[in-house]
């Protein structure tokens, strides 16, 4: 039956999109807001299945094309519908650039006899993600590993490796599955004359080796699990407006503005009352300067409760926007400004002071703030942590379709830097998480909705972590292999030609 098939052109298209479009579901049941986790370990072994087996040498990126860009269609088409920029055609983007730079990497594989296979795989996906770290509008969105962010058991490591690291193993499982499943095909059929005869040892060398290194993660992250902190626990609190104050005062709406700052002052003493010391607001929640206006009374509040307020407000001037954080102590002492690092370029954001990344002795340890998009890249809340951070305030302000899948960006930062972190949004998501990636407390409206968010939290160590240390080590040494396996294809290729067994390469 599988030789009938592959010697039919037409059901070898047929079957091989019906394979790739199984991987872009698969794919995106794997990520929130469905999050069946276990599907983004073998997701992509259909669409690889259909690229090195079924769809001809000249049309197989086509299946990576169509996995991907179904995919990322299917997450993050409804992100960005709402927002109506370039934005909605980046998956169509993406799958146009897949179906450019996959293009001859079946008749490689075939020439060096899938000797490179798995880690050539592994490295141009975690070298995707690295590059996707520089591009303003792109961030973590969509890494794969994301779908794992309710598996505090299973991602600890990250705060070794990174999220990109966590990314690996899962491209490692899904390529050494894949190469399994080549093999017993091959097993079932004759290979053409292009193609070349998968060896039975190394096709069992990396089935070896991938649950090997599956093995080693697993151990190692129960093993971080385990190792409890030392430090102490906190009542903190995430204020939630029933709508966005940025968006309200935008629309001119003075009146609503008046009463969810009238609002979240009540909401700040409630949190107060069931003790929490740490108190944050959005993002922009004041379209003026607290620290030269204190128009809602914000240093009687913070005496009133002796708690600590973290909060962001925006500030429009000539040369652009000023989007900012600070935090104001009980004593009524302003500790800093902090410029949003991240500005939403693609609608058309702007961060003046952004630069500096200050970090504030408190009696409850040192805190530090991030805002909204600084989220999504690793590199904001690791120079917090790398300065003694030991808690990060996160002011934002989300929109409707991204309320069930922003703040898991915050396990991640969490876990890679071991640092608690408190989400406070303008309507829509807000999250407590500790240093081990655990949501302590959640609202998370894709309706919106009013919430106020007290949970006890334990703060980090203010150490840092070996990935604090090293940055995306991981994503560079992807970068690495990617760059690697471009430029030495050729080489690769005719060295395979004369260094494999005679009789290895089988034609008929």
């Amino acid at each position: 039956m599988i030789s009938r098939i592959e010697n039919s052109l037409f059901w070898r298209f047929a079957i091989g999109i019906g394979l790739s479009v199984l991987s872009a579901i698969l794919i995106v049941l794997a990520f929130p807001p469905y999050t069946v986790w276990p599907l983004v370990f073998i997701g992509w072994v259909p669409m690889l299945i259909a690229q090195y087996r079924l769809l001809p040498a000249k049309w197989s990126a086509l299946a990576p094309a169509l996995a991907i860009g179904l995919w990322l269609q299917g997450y993050l088409g409804p992100v960005f519908r709402p927002i109506g920029t370039f934005m909605v055609w980046l998956p169509l983007i993406v799958a146009g650039l897949t179906l450019l730079t996959d293009r001859g990497l079946q008749a490689f594989h075939q020439k060096t006899a899938y000797r490179w296979f798995v880690p050539m795989g592994v490295l141009n996906w975690a070298g995707t993600e690295m590059i996707r770290l520089f591009i303003p509008i792109a961030g973590t969105w969509a890494f794969i590993a994301y779908p794992l962010y309710r598996q505090t058991w299973l991602i600890q490591p990250v705060s070794l490796f990174g999220i990109i690291g966590m990314g690996m193993v899962v491209m490692w499982i899904n390529y050494g599955l894949a190469l399994g499943c080549l093999r017993w095909l091959e097993t079932k059929t004759t290979p053409s004359a292009e193609e070349s005869r998968l060896s039975p040892r190394l096709v069992k060398q990396w089935l070896i080796a991938t649950a090997g290194m599956a093995a080693v993660w697993l151990g190692l992250s129960l093993a971080l699990y385990l190792q409890p902190l030392s430090t102490p626990s906190l009542q903190v609190a995430a204020i939630q407006p029933s709508r966005s104050l940025i968006m309200s005062a935008l629309a001119g709406e003075e009146g609503v503005v008046t009463r969810l700052h009238q609002r979240m002052l009540e909401q700040s003493r409630e949190a107060a009352n069931q003790g929490a010391r740490i108190i944050v607001w959005p993002e922009g929640v004041m379209p003026w300067d607290p620290l030269v206006e204190d128009r809602l009374g914000l240093r009687s509040l913070t005496a009133e409760t002796n708690a600590y307020l973290a909060s962001g407000y925006v500030i429009v001037t000539e040369q652009g926007l000023r989007n900012e954080a600070t935090v104001l102590s009980p004593s009524g002492e302003f500790l800093g400004v902090f410029g949003k690092d991240h500005p939403v370029v693609f609608a058309g954001e702007t961060s003046l002071t952004r630069g500096t990344y200050p970090v504030y002795s408190t009696e409850l340890g040192r805190v530090a703030t991030i805002i909204c998009y600084d989220l999504d890249y690793t590199d904001t809340a690791r120079k917090m942590a790398a300065q003694g951070a030991q808690l990060i305030a996160v002011p934002s302000n989300d929109w409707s379709t991204i309320a069930d899948k922003h703040y898991t960006h915050l396990v991640f930062r969490a876990v890679e830097n071991r640092v608690a972190m408190v989400k406070a949004d303008g309507g829509w998501d807000s999250a407590i998480i500790d240093p081990y990636g655990h949501i302590k407390a959640l609202a998370a409206f894709p309706q919106g909705g009013e919430a106020t968010l007290v949970g006890e939290v334990q703060i980090g160590h203010g150490k840092g972590s070996l990935y604090t240390r090293l940055g995306d080590w991981t994503g560079w040494l992807g970068l690495i292999g990617m760059i690697f396996f471009a430029v030495a294809g050729g080489w690769l290729e005719k060295r395979s030609e004369s260094s494999l067994p005679k009789g290895f390469l089988s034609t008929r």
